[in-house]
């Protein structure tokens, strides 16, 4: 690795854009080396005792070696190799390389009102800045790839480098994600349960009917099922319902009321109410605009 870093020039139109990366790097920590640089900015730099507070946010990729990390929200905490730290604004923090290892980073600053909305819903939060995913290929050619870029600055670079960017999180958001079900078990739990609304999407079916076919309380069956799929188990139901009456609809044989009991809703107006929540339009004008006529 040959270390490098720069601080990036950010426009107006930059910041317009909705996220831009400010700074980026990589650096071969020896062990017992002096950490972090002193050629950083003043803004940048900091001493292990009195830690740092900055003004965006961070990502730092930790490739190879060990060390340690804490902040405001996290205690003391041993960061391996494969592991993300996430940095906030505003939040003190201080971290470093094991003096009998060293450590490899890669790192990029962002700023934005994209990460702050993603932060806003908790894909990334405080509490938890160290995120394990050991080595991704796809995570660390990211990297590289925004801190090639970073030196040419070429016309338009900074949307590039920040779009690179945002995949990187995405990436990264993913991979935790399926450690947290990295459990077979749960997997096939779910897909078994997608089978099965499927299989009874128009009966008078329930989440909990679900879970007792496939042998597990509701309580853990609706924590997996929201986990994997990011919704209820109700919610999964219901919109599986709903996308099976818009193909109802585009098809000009049945009325509404006849869908809305195909489908095994309670009641005519439950049926309207609930589609139009989910798909923005009432039945009949769903119908209207499928057919060209609104």
């Amino acid at each position: 690795m040959i270390n490098y870093y720069k601080y990036l020039p950010v426009s107006q139109d930059d910041e317009n854009w909705g996220l831009c990366v400010l700074n980026t790097g990589c650096t071969h920590v020896e062990a017992t080396g002096c950490y972090p640089s002193k050629t950083h900015p003043s803004h940048h730099n900091f001493d292990w005792r009195n830690g740092r507070i900055l003004n965006e946010y961070q990502i730092i990729y930790i490739t190879k070696g060990k060390g340690i990390f804490e902040s405001d929200h996290c205690k003391m905490k041993n960061v391996k190799a494969g592991t993300l730290i996430f940095l906030f604004p505003g939040e003190r923090h201080r971290y470093k390389p094991d003096d009998q290892t060293g450590w490899d980073e890669y790192w990029i600053g962002l700023k934005g009102e994209i990460l702050d909305n993603l932060v806003k819903r908790d894909f990334f939060r405080p509490e938890t800045p160290c995120l394990y995913i050991g080595f991704n290929e796809n995570v660390f050619n990211l990297f590289n790839c925004i801190i090639e870029k970073t030196k040419q600055e070429t016309s338009g670079y900074q949307p590039s480098i920040s779009g690179a960017a945002l995949h990187l999180m995405g990436n990264c958001h993913a991979i935790t994600k399926q450690h947290a079900f990295e459990s077979e078990e749960n997997e096939v739990i779910v897909n078994q349960a997608r089978l099965l609304f499927r299989a009874n999407i128009a009966e008078n079916f329930s989440p909990e009917e679900a879970a007792a076919q496939l042998n597990i309380g509701y309580s853990r069956f609706r924590k997996i099922f929201k986990n994997y799929t990011g919704l209820s188990p109700g919610q999964y139901y219901i919109q599986l319902k709903i996308e099976q009456a818009k193909e109802l609809l585009n098809q000009p044989g049945m009325s509404v009321k006849e869908i809305a009991f195909k489908l095994n809703f309670e009641s005519y107006f439950y049926f309207a109410k609930l589609f139009k929540e989910k798909a923005g339009l009432s039945p009949t004008d769903y119908r209207k605009r499928a057919a060209g006529q609104q």
